[in-house]
């Protein structure tokens, strides 16, 4: 059994590791209430610039735009969104559950990885990573979704790859978060939903389309990317929360063992003096 010493300083670890663990819950949660209103401004945009994408390919010309260009599936790229940093429970770990049945056991695909969990996990597995993004996962911006949509399309118009799937966590709330794949490329607008709006188009149509198809794919990316930062946060925030709660209780029991090792201590001593009394007489 343990002394009462080693357990007063299993106690004074624990209460630190519980500072910890509630200084950093305290920090994701201001954090998470930035990302959730980051997330919520992006969506009508992204909603808007699918809606007006719909409109322009229903007045374009028979000549397709190179991102919608349907060819044989040869090659297919998986963009996943993890995190860099760890201490967010089950949070990467889940998004490459969602990925690896797609992958497992198929030589024509590649990967692009954004978060330091995601690239590590691959390449020690010896899978092919064809491009790695890190170091902005809790804090994207517009330029990384930019620098990664233009990587994208550059493989995709070179015949590098066929088909482009992006794969991250969609944030409902804190203790809700879902991973999903959707399709990037080719682009199809079949999909989209349509308005009964009419456009006037300068100088045409087709114009606006090329112009319009690389945006929507940088929104589409930067909005994964806000949606799987308030993800992170939230994991994370949960995560803490959790091992607070955790030490707190281990913290009692500790108190509870010390306090049985101290009383017991305490009888044994009492013992002691009462039998050397007894001796004496």
């Amino acid at each position: 059994m343990p002394s009462a010493q080693d357990i007063r300083r299993r106690i004074r670890s624990v209460k630190n590791i519980q500072q910890i663990t509630k200084a950093m819950k305290m920090v994701a949660a201001a954090r998470l209430r930035r990302a959730q209103e980051k997330a919520a401004a992006s969506k009508p945009y992204t909603e808007k610039i699918r809606q007006i994408l719909a409109s322009v390919a229903a007045h374009t010309t028979d000549q397709a735009h190179p991102l919608l260009e349907v060819r044989e599936v040869k090659r297919t790229v998986y963009v996943v969104l993890s995190s860099d940093k760890g201490l967010a429970g089950a949070y990467s770990s889940n998004i490459i559950k969602e990925v690896l049945p797609r992958i497992a056991g198929n030589d024509q695909v590649g990967l692009v990885t954004v978060g330091r969990k995601a690239r590590d996990y691959f390449k020690r597995r010896g899978y092919t990573v064809d491009a790695e993004y890190t170091g902005f996962s809790e804090k994207p911006a517009y330029d990384h979704a930019w620098a990664i949509a233009r990587d994208l399309s550059e493989r995709f118009q070179s015949g590098d790859c066929d088909e482009i799937y992006l794969v991250y966590t969609q944030f409902f709330s804190a203790i809700n978060l879902q991973p999903i794949t959707i399709k990037l490329l080719p682009l199809s607008t079949e999909t989209t939903e349509q308005v009964n709006t009419d456009y006037i188009f300068e100088p045409s149509a087709d114009e606006v389309l090329g112009l319009l198809l690389p945006k929507y794919l940088e929104t589409t990316i930067f909005g994964a990317l806000m949606q799987a930062a308030a993800s992170e946060l939230g994991a994370r925030m949960t995560a803490m929360e959790s091992a607070t709660d955790n030490a707190e209780e281990l913290i009692s029991k500790l108190i509870l063992n010390y306090n049985k090792v101290r009383q017991a201590t305490i009888t044994r001593e009492i013992s002691e003096i009462v039998g050397g009394a007894e001796a004496l007489k």
